[in-house]
C-alpha cells in the first residue's frame, strides 16, 4: 500500500517543535481548534492501539464527561461508562501520533512531497465506465494500483480528474455550512485543564462557546457565529474576541491562561458538501472511492469529522475483506450501499442540526423565537436541557454528542422519552447565562 502525501515536511519530534514549526499548508484547518470524539478513541481502541499509546505518550488529555460530571447529575458510575471516555489533542499532535504509527507500519509506504494531479486509466470493467488504474503524478510518474483512495480532503480535485477520464461527474450537494469560527489556544502554568461549566459545545444566544482540552495542559476556546451576522464580525480583534469571551459566565474562566497563539485564528468558507459516486444506479468510475472529508463534509464545531471519516475507513477495509477488488463493479456497488446505510445518516444528522441553528441564529437576530415545527428537533433541545437533571438523559445527550448513538436510537430507549418530557419540555424558558442580544452587541462595538 502506497501513501502519497503532498506536502512535504514530515513532523518533527515532541509535541512543542510539532505546535511552533510543523506546516501543513495542505490542511486548511491545521492550526484550528480540534476535539477527538469518544468514538474514534474507541476506534483507536480497536484497530489502533498504537496511536492511542502514542498520543497518551504525546500528552493527550484523556476525559470523560459523563464520570467527570458531578455525581449528582451522573448517579453512580456505571459499567458502561467507560464507552464515553475521550483522548485528544491539538490536530497537530494528533496527526504527528498517527503519521509516527503510519511510518512505522509494514508493507506501507509514505511519499511525502509527492502531488497527484490526475487518474490513470486501465480496461473498462463494465458497460464502458471509466476503470481506475492508478494515478498521474505532477512529476509525469504513473502509479498503479488496484484501487485508488480519495482522502485529499473537503477540497479534493477528484470531480476534475474524473471529467479528465470520461466519467460522469459525481453528484455532489454543495452548500456553504453557514458558520464563522473564531478561535485560540492557551495554555496552563501548571500543566491543568480550567473546569468545564457546560457542555464543551454550549448555545448561548446568537453565538456558540466551544471550550475544548487538547494535550500537555493546552486548550483552545472558540466563537461560533452565523456568516451573515455581519455586527459580530469584529470578533476577529483579539481584544474585542477577549471581551465577549469574559462576559460568557460559563466561559470565561477558559482564558486564565498563557495564549500560545499570536492572534485570532478566524476561518470562514467552509463548504457542507456530499459527493455521490454512484449516479442513477450506477458508478461514475471503477477502481477509485472517496473516503472521509473527500466524501462528505460539514460544520466542524460538532467535531464528528474523525470519528466519521475513521468509521468508514474501517468500513472500506471491511468491504474489501468480504467483496475483494477482482470485481471492481461489484465491489464499488458494495461499498456505495455501505456506506449509505452505515455512515451517511451520521452526515445527514449533522447537517439537519446546523440547518436548525443557523435558523434559530436569524430568529432571534430577528427578535422572535425559533419553532420549527420539527418534533425531533424539539426533543433535541429537550434532551439537551434534561442531561443536566437525570443521570439517563444525561448519558443519552453524551452518547449522541460523542457519535456512539444517533438521537432517534437513544429516544427510542425504554422509558427515556418520558423523562425527557417532564425535564426538558420548559427549555425556551431556561434563562440564558450571557448578555442579551443587544448587550451582546454593545459588547462588540466597544472599542
Amino acid at each position: 500500500m502506497t501513501v502519497l502525501e503532498r506536502d512535504a515536511e514530515a513532523p518533527p519530534t515532541g509535541a512543542e517543535q510539532i505546535w511552533g514549526t510543523w506546516q501543513r499548508k495542505g490542511v486548511n484547518q491545521f492550526r484550528l481548534p480540534h476535539f477527538f470524539l469518544a468514538r474514534y478513541r474507541g476506534l483507536l481502541d480497536s484497530e489502533l492501539p498504537e496511536v492511542k499509546r502514542g498520543l497518551a505518550a504525546a500528552g493527550a488529555v484523556c476525559l470523560n464527561p459523563v464520570l467527570d460530571a458531578p455525581e449528582a447529575v451522573r448517579g453512580s458510575a456505571r459499567e458502561e461508562d467507560g464507552a464515553f471516555e475521550c483522548i485528544s489533542g491539538r490536530r497537530c499532535v494528533v496527526e504527528a501520533a498517527v503519521a509516527a504509527v503510519a511510518g512505522r507500519a509494514p508493507h506501507l509506504q509514505i511519499r511525502r512531497g509527492t502531488a497527484v494531479t490526475g487518474l490513470v486509466t486501465g480496461s473498462s470493467a463494465h458497460d464502458s465506465v471509466p476503470h481506475v488504474a492508478g494515478v498521474r503524478l505532477g512529476t509525469g510518474e504513473k502509479i498503479t494500483a488496484d484501487l485508488v483512495v480519495d482522502m485529499t480532503g473537503r477540497r479534493s480535485p477528484l470531480p476534475r480528474w474524473l471529467e479528465a477520464i470520461g466519467a460522469r461527474p459525481p453528484h455532489d450537494e454543495l452548500d456553504d455550512c453557514g458558520f464563522i469560527y473564531y478561535g485560540r489556544h492557551f495554555r496552563s502554568a501548571d500543566g491543568g485543564i480550567p473546569p468545564a461549566l457546560g457542555g464543551f459545545l454550549m448555545h448561548l444566544g446568537t453565538i456558540s462557546a466551544l471550550t475544548l482540552p487538547a494535550d500537555n495542559g493546552t486548550w483552545s476556546v472558540t466563537l461560533v457565529t452565523s456568516a451573515k451576522d455581519k455586527a459580530l464580525h469584529r470578533l476577529h480583534d483579539a481584544a474585542i474576541w477577549e471581551k465577549t469571551v469574559r462576559s460568557l459566565p460559563l466561559v470565561a474562566h477558559w482564558l486564565d491562561g498563557q495564549p500560545i497563539d499570536d492572534q485570532v485564528t478566524a476561518m470562514a468558507g467552509i463548504e457542507d458538501r456530499h459527493r455521490n459516486l454512484m449516479v442513477d444506479g450506477a458508478p461514475v468510475a471503477t477502481g477509485v472511492v472517496a473516503v472521509g472529508d473527500a466524501w462528505a463534509c460539514s460544520n466542524p464545531t460538532v467535531g464528528r469529522g474523525a470519528s466519521i471519516g475513521t468509521l468508514q475507513a474501517v468500513l472500506l477495509r471491511d468491504t474489501i475483506a468480504a467483496t475483494g477488488l477482482d470485481d471492481p463493479w461489484q465491489f464499488a456497488c458494495s461499498f456505495h450501499q455501505t456506506t449509505a446505510e452505515m455512515i451517511e445518516p451520521w452526515y445527514r444528522d449533522t447537517l439537519a442540526g446546523d440547518r436548525h441553528r443557523l435558523a434559530e441564529i436569524d430568529a432571534l437576530i430577528g427578535g422572535g423565537e425559533y419553532r420549527p415545527g420539527d418534533p425531533g428537533w424539539e426533543i433535541g433541545q429537550a434532551l439537551a436541557s434534561a442531561a443536566f437533571k437525570d443521570p439517563d438523559c444525561l448519558r443519552g445527550f453524551v452518547s449522541v454528542a460523542m457519535v456512539l448513538s444517533r438521537g432517534a436510537d437513544v429516544i427510542a430507549r425504554p422509558g427515556l422519552l418520558d423523562k425527557i418530557t417532564a425535564l426538558g419540555a420548559g427549555w425556551r424558558d431556561e434563562p440564558l447565562l450571557a448578555p442579551s442580544r443587544g448587550e451582546l452587541l454593545s459588547i462588540v462595538a466597544s472599542n
